[in-house]
């Protein structure tokens, strides 16, 4: 199956050597025990990338919550990429917003509402505040760190390192002529590697040859998954009939498409299995929708066919519509979400659960205790 090489911008290569030689500096102060690293007495979990753009982070890291939130207390630490907000904002009922603690973050404590949400540009910080404000008496407390591969300033128990297979990091270079934000031995940390976004039916072979491609040290643990789409679902709620299966659309069904992701590709291509009739307004990954592009919004919409029109979005793009002020009150009920989940090829998603809870178990404790002053130094 052909993956297509990624674009190399050729005259700015210069400026990614010099990026290059920072990076390996910064890396180097961390591997040399000059910048520190700390460690926490709990388990921690980063899940990330070396690529800019999307990988499939919140998707992998809301599968780890559902694997892992009725045995443990789980935590959720980002940075809260685009929030208006400082410091360390914990998500509260009824009060917190997109805008206190970023797009993913709010759509993920929207999705598990018993789980505690947290946004801190400062790692260590955050996780002091969780173990000392999110614990939970009844349940071991687990921390996820979203996004966080290159926040070396915290050493997680375990790193889970995502790979679009769409982008193979062999054939990438550095910013910014390329797309790669360290170089790809940066794989070298990771404990878990996962090659996302891989199409259903990848077979065997190919997964043998990415394997090799990647070159996995003898304790790392490839794992190929794919992006599998759930019902369409109303995000402002009619009561009766507010869900419907993809298939249901029908082919002279007029889709409008709204997306302010890294990569529409994959929701496109999977709407025109079912209707050629799509228009897209298509923004960059995490977006800001404005005044402007709801009126946009509404008028195109309203120019498409009446009776066989239906807008579709995002998860993350819904959690800033639910609550944008400029959005039409007549579009509400046209408004479908589109989720995606996690599948794990090749049979493995027992290996890939056990190798998750059994590290959590082994490095659990009581997440009342208070944390030592004297952190592990990595």
């Amino acid at each position: 199956m052909k993956q297509d090489k990624p674009r190399i911008y050729i005259p700015l290569l210069p400026f990614s050597a010099l990026y290059g030689m920072a990076v390996w500096l910064r890396n180097k102060l961390f591997d040399w025990d000059i910048l520190k690293s700390r460690s926490f007495p709990i388990p921690v979990i980063c899940v990330g990338n070396i690529t800019v753009g999307g990988t499939g982070k919140t998707p992998h890291t809301e599968y780890l919550i559902k694997l892992l939130k009725d045995e443990f207390s789980v935590c959720v630490l980002s940075r809260g990429y685009k929030r208006k907000s400082k410091g360390f904002v914990l998500a509260e009922k009824s009060k917190s917003t997109i805008e206190d603690i970023g797009d993913e973050p709010f759509q993920m404590w929207q999705k598990f509402p018993d789980i505690n949400v947290a946004a801190d540009s400062d790692r260590c910080n955050g996780i002091d505040n969780l173990i000392a404000k999110a614990g939970n008496r009844d349940k071991k407390q687990v921390i996820v760190l979203d996004d966080a591969y290159q926040h070396r300033y915290v050493k997680a128990g375990m790193y889970i390192l995502l790979i679009d297979y769409n982008r193979p990091i062999i054939h990438d270079t550095l910013l910014p002529a390329g797309r790669l934000r360290e170089p790809a031995s940066g794989k070298s940390r990771a404990d878990i590697i996962i090659v996302s976004k891989c199409p259903e039916n990848l077979n065997s072979e190919e997964m043998d040859r990415l394997r090799s491609e990647i070159s996995p040290t003898a304790e790392q643990e490839v794992f190929f998954t794919y992006m599998k789409y759930g019902n369409l679902y109303r995000i402002f709620r009619q009561g009766n009939n507010d869900e419907m299966k993809p298939e249901d659309i029908s082919p002279d069904r007029h889709i409008l498409l709204l997306t302010g992701i890294a990569s529409p590709k994959a929701i496109t291509e999977k709407l025109k299995q079912y209707t050629g009739n799509i228009e897209s307004m298509v923004f960059a990954d995490h977006h800001n929708f404005s005044r402007e592009d709801m009126e946009t919004l509404r008028s195109r919409f309203m120019s498409m066919p009446e009776g066989r029109r239906m807008i579709i979005t995002t998860e993350k793009d819904a959690a800033r519509l639910i609550t944008h002020p400029h959005l039409s009150e007549e579009l509400k009920p046209y408004i479908y979400a589109l989720p995606v989940e996690v599948s794990f090829l090749n049979n493995e998603t027992i290996k890939f659960n056990q190798k998750i809870t059994e590290y959590v178990r082994k490095n659990s404790r009581n997440s009342s205790i208070p944390e030592s002053k004297d952190a592990d130094k990595s």
